[in-house]
């Protein structure tokens, strides 16, 4: 029977990779206002639809993305052997 530590070893990591995955690295600002931390976690979270960050819903609030979003990560095409 596994103990409560062994859970945790593995649980704790799984649930830290998790958030990690899902999460949207790009930046914000607001060009031209003055806002807090506060306030953009606000709108963060009232623009998150389905663990995913709606991007016009953002820009409704006045926010602008400084960083691209991240590109899908594609499997690099495999070409046909050349005889």
């Amino acid at each position: 029977m596994p103990t409560l530590r062994s859970l945790l070893v593995v649980a704790i990591p799984l649930a830290v990779l998790t958030a990690c995955a899902s999460s949207d690295d790009r930046q914000w600002m607001k060009p031209g206002q003055s806002y807090t931390q506060a306030d953009f976690k606000r709108d963060v979270a009232t623009c998150t639809r389905s663990g995913k960050l709606d991007e016009a819903c953002m820009k409704e609030r006045g926010w602008v993305a400084v960083t691209p979003p991240k590109a899908p990560e594609t499997a690099p095409q495999q070409r046909a052997p050349r005889y």
